[in-house]
């Protein structure tokens, strides 16, 4: 087994996430490359050090471009602000390291569209960090879909709801400015890259999207809270999605139902190791949705469990998302979703926002 230096720019929030899953990936999964914790990247000085000390890595530094450019770290994970991604991916990818960022991948679509072309051109693995699809729920959906177990797809329902914000005296923060932070650029990339991988490609939208609480305790707010729009997927079905983070009462409001000729499929992140599963099919009085609990027979779940019920958790999908960029890398060809599908998330928001502002339909490829 080789070993692989990690470099992990941001130390906070998804930055600890991804320290924690490189550090028990090999160990879970067994994988070719085995991580080491090479450098992390924070603020200041004394953050970084902090963090270096807390997580496990073997250096720290303040300066993206020393860790970039450093010989030890050979694959870069990108945990910062969207208005710095493009910079950091784009020196990667001149030194031809690979690199996984956080969605968004850009804190606009022109930014995505540059970053997608810097890594193609350097032929380099490259993977965004959408999570909540790798649940052993949500892969198995993509599975009985993809074999045809509902028949051909007709109707499509999404939500990504939180309440985060859902009360009007919480203070203004760096969550209320800019439209990267809003609803649409924080919450609704996670439910359309779902919808994308469920159903495959959007052809067009109708969005709006508003800011219910314009004022906070500490400034106005110049993004939006809220935000639902109708699609057109190309295989012919209907959609409708919703977005909020003022949704009272949702914590983890990832869910979505989908219906087919042959039966239907219902999944909650809040209850994130259960699918429900309708087959049309039988005597119509025994009918009904089948509660499945996750557990070794569905996809990357007997890694950390051998017991069915006993349930995954948030780390587990970053473990899994970790997985699959040791695997692409080993294999030295990018594993979806790469940079490109995060960019066709974008361009489907980039269509929202322009359909909110000209209240009529707007196709996709015009983005």
């Amino acid at each position: 087994m080789a070993e692989i230096g990690i470099g992990i720019l941001g130390g906070g929030y998804m930055g600890k996430a991804h320290a924690v899953a490189m550090s028990s990936v090999g160990a879970l999964f067994n994988t070719a490359l085995r991580p080491r914790l090479e450098m992390v990247c924070a603020s200041t000085p004394q953050s970084a050090e902090r963090y270096r000390k807390a997580y496990g890595f073997s250096r720290a530094t303040d300066d993206w471009r020393a860790l970039v450019a450093d010989p030890g770290v050979e694959a870069i994970i990108i945990a910062t602000p969207q208005e710095t991604h493009r910079e950091i991916a784009e020196a990667a990818f001149a030194r031809g390291k690979p690199v996984f960022c956080e969605k968004p991948l850009g804190a606009s679509l022109e930014d995505s569209a540059a970053m997608v072309a810097a890594a193609e051109a350097a032929g380099a693995v490259n993977m965004v960090g959408f999570n909540y699809i790798r649940t052993p729920a949500s892969q198995f959906a993509r599975k009985l879909i993809a074999g045809g177990e509902i028949g051909d797809i007709t109707w499509f329902r999404g939500e990504h709801t939180e309440d985060f914000l859902a009360d009007p005296e919480a203070p203004a923060s760096w969550r209320t400015q800019g439209m990267a932070n809003g609803t649409m650029g924080d919450l609704a990339p996670h439910m359309i890259n779902g919808a994308l991988a469920l159903m495959g490609p959007i052809t067009r939208v109708m969005g709006i999207h508003e800011t219910v609480h314009k004022t906070r305790p500490g400034g106005a707010v110049t993004n939006d809270d809220h935000a639902q729009m109708m699609c057109r997927f190309e295989n012919g079905a209907m959609g409708q999605m919703y977005f909020s983070r003022v949704a009272t009462g949702r914590k983890m409001g990832y869910a979505y139902e989908i219906s087919g000729t042959k039966g239907a499929i219902r999944f909650d992140q809040e209850d994130q190791n259960a699918l429900w599963l309708y087959r049309m099919e039988g005597p119509e009085a025994t009918r009904g949705f089948t509660k499945i609990l996750t557990g070794p027979a569905h996809p990357d779940y007997e890694p950390f469990c051998q017991g069915p019920g006993h349930g995954t958790g948030y780390q587990d999908q970053i473990i899994i998302e970790a997985k699959d960029f040791l695997t692409a890398i080993d294999a030295g060809e990018a594993l979806w979703p790469t940079f490109r599908d995060g960019h066709e998330v974008n361009r489907v928001i980039a269509a929202s926002l322009a359909s909110a502002v000209a209240g009529a339909w707007m196709e996709i490829n015009e983005f």
